[in-house]
C-alpha cells in the first residue's frame, strides 16, 4: 500500500522524541506468552487455515474472512494476548493503533472503485488502442504504464486504473495471468521510490537514503520483462488488443478526465505533504482517504459518481479489512540473521503476510541491503492474489482472480520473475549491508513492532 499510514514509532525515531506508540510497545522485546504448537504460535495456524480456505474456496472468501477474524479475535480475548497486551485492555490499545490504518484502507478501496469507474467513463480506455501498439506489445506497454503510475501513486489506484483500461481494450476478457501481472506491475513501480510504497517511505523516515532504495528498480525492471512479456502474449492469444473503429470514434469526456486528475492530485499532494512535512501526525487520522473522498464529493456535481457500486465494493472492502486485521494480530517478533537469504524469504512471506511489520523488523535489526528489502517486500506480494492490497482490490473488479490455483498456475511467471530478478540483482550488485537506520536496537530492551495494511 502506498503511503497509507506511517506509524508513529518511526516518525518519533526521526524526531528523536518519545511517542505514545513507542511507550506501549514491547512485544518484540518480550517472549510470546500465548499457547504454541511446538514452536509455532496457535495464531499462525489459525491464520494459515484462513488463508488456505480463501485460496481453495474462492467463491466464499467474504464469509471465510469475516468468520476467520472473529475466531482469532475471540481466541486472543480468551486465550492469548494481543500484541499490546491481554484481554479487552490489550484489544482496545491494539485498535487504537490500528483504526487509522483500517479506516484509511476502507476509504481508499471505496473511493478508488468510484475513481476507476470515472476513468472508464472518460472514454480514454476506449480511445487508448489508437495509441498502444498492436499485438502483445500493446499489452506489455500497458503494464509498463501501470508500473510508472504506481511509482508515485497508490498501488490500489494503479491496479484499478490498469484493470479498467484492460477491461475496455480487451472487451472484458482478461486472462488471469495478465491480471496477475497487473498486480505485479502495480507493486513493482513503487519498489525503488521512497514516495512509491509505504515500506520504502518507512526506510526513508528511519534514515535510509533514497539512493539506497532506488536500486530496487533494477529488480523491478528485470521482473517486468520476465513476467510482462509472457503475460502480454498470453493475453493476446486469449483476447487480442487491436485498433478498431470503436477506438477511432471514441470521444473523450474531458470534464470527467479533469475529475480523475483532481482526485489523483489530491491523493498525491496529501501523500507528500502529510508523510514528508507532517509525518509526526500521519498516524492520527486517515488523511489520504479523507483527501480522496473530499475530491470525489467536490466534483460530484460536475459528473455524478456511480454510487450504486458502493454496496458490492463494501463487501470486498470488509473482506480485505478482515485479512488486514488478522495479519496485525500475529505475534511477529524477530527475523533470522540479516543477509540475502532472509531478504529472499521475506518476498515469499510477503505474499501471504503483511509486509509492513516485516519491514519494521528489518529496520530494528539492521544489517540489510535496503534495495533488496525494498524489492522483496514490494514485489513479493504479487505472487498470490491476496498477498497485496492491489491484488485484493483488483479481485473486486475481476472475481475470477480469487481462484488461487488458477492465479498461481496461469500467473506462474510472476513467481519466476521474482526469483530471477532477485538473483540478477544479487549478481550485478552483490548484497551489502546498507546504512544503519536510527531505529536499530542494539539491545533487546526497546525493540519496535509495527503493524499496518497489506502491501
Amino acid at each position: 500500500m502506498t503511503l497509507l499510514s506511517l506509524h508513529g514509532a518511526l516518525a518519533a525515531a526521526q524526531l528523536g522524541g518519545a511517542h505514545p506508540v513507542l511507550a506501549s510497545l514491547s512485544t518484540a522485546a518480550m517472549p510470546f506468552a500465548g499457547p504454541m504448537l511446538g514452536r509455532v504460535p496457535i495464531e499462525f495456524i489459525l491464520f494459515g487455515i484462513i488463508l488456505g480456505c480463501v485460496a481453495v474456496f474462492h467463491r466464499h472468501t467474504f464469509w471465510i474472512a469475516v468468520t476467520g477474524v472473529t475466531v482469532i479475535l475471540v481466541y486472543k480475548l480468551v486465550v492469548s494476548p494481543f500484541p499490546t497486551g491481554p484481554g479487552l485492555v490489550g484489544f482496545g490499545e491494539h485498535m487504537q493503533r490500528e483504526w487509522v490504518v483500517l479506516v484509511n484502507l476502507g476509504l481508499l478501496l471505496l473511493g478508488f472503485a468510484l475513481l476507476a469507474n470515472h476513468f472508464e467513463k472518460t472514454r480514454v480506455p476506449a480511445a487508448l488502442p489508437r495509441f498502444l501498439p498492436d499485438g502483445w506489445l500493446g499489452g506489455f506497454v500497458l503494464l509498463i504504464m501501470i508500473a510508472v503510475l504506481s511509482s508515485f501513486l497508490d498501488n490500489i489506484a494503479a491496479a484499478l486504473i490498469g484493470g479498467a483500461i484492460a477491461h475496455t481494450v480487451y472487451k472484458g476478457k482478461v486472462h488471469i495471468g495478465y491480471l496477475a501481472c497487473i498486480v505485479a506491475a502495480s507493486n513493482a513501480g513503487g519498489a525503488g521510490s521512497v514516495v512509491g510504497d509505504t515500506t520504502t517511505t518507512m526506510m526513508w523516515i528511519a534514515g535510509v537514503s533514497p539512493l539506497e532504495v532506488v536500486e530496487a528498480f533494477i529488480g523491478s525492471a528485470v521482473a517486468m520483462l520476465i513476467c510482462g512479456i509472457p503475460a502480454a502474449m498470453a493475453q493476446q492469444k486469449y483476447q487480442p488488443l487491436e485498433s478498431d473503429e470503436e477506438a477511432a470514434k471514441a470521444r473523450v469526456d474531458w470534464p470527467r478526465v479533469g475529475i480523475v486528475a483532481s482526485i489523483l492530485a489530491a491523493a498525491v499532494v496529501m501523500n507528500v505533504v502529510v508523510n514528508v512535512k507532517y509525518h509526526a501526525i500521519s498516524d492520527r487520522a486517515p488523511f489520504l482517504g479523507i483527501a480522496v473522498w473530499l475530491a470525489i464529493l467536490a466534483t460530484a456535481r460536475l459528473r455524478q459518481p456511480e454510487w450504486k457500486l458502493l454496496p458490492e465494493t463494501l463487501k470486498g472492502t470488509i473482506f480485505l479489512l478482515s485479512l488486514v486485521l488478522c495479519a496485525s494480530l500475529m505475534p511477529v517478533e524477530k527475523l533470522p540473521t540479516a543477509g540475502w537469504p532472509t531478504a529472499l524469504g521475506l518476498g515469499f512471506l510477503s505474499s501471504v503476510f503483511d509486509n509492513i511489520p516485516l519491514t519494521a523488523l528489518t529496520l530494528v535489526q539492521g544489517g540489510y541491503d535496503w534495495g533488496f528489502i525494498a524489492f522483496a517486500v514490494g514485489f513479493g506480494g504479487s505472487m498470490i492474489w491476496f498477498g497485496s492490497s492491489a491484488g485484493v482490490a483488483l479481485s473486486t473488479m475481476y472475481p475470477e482472480a480469487r481462484n488461487a490455483g488458477q492465479y498461481l498456475k496461469k500467473g506462474w511467471f510472476v513467481t519466476a520473475a521474482y526469483i530471477v530478478a532477485f538473483f540478477v540483482m544479487l549478481g550485478l550488485l552483490g548484497f551489502h549491508a546498507g546504512s544503519t537506520p536510527r531505529t536499530v536496537q542494539h539491545t533487546t530492551a526497546a525493540a519496535i513492532s509495527v503493524t499496518a495494511p497489506a502491501h
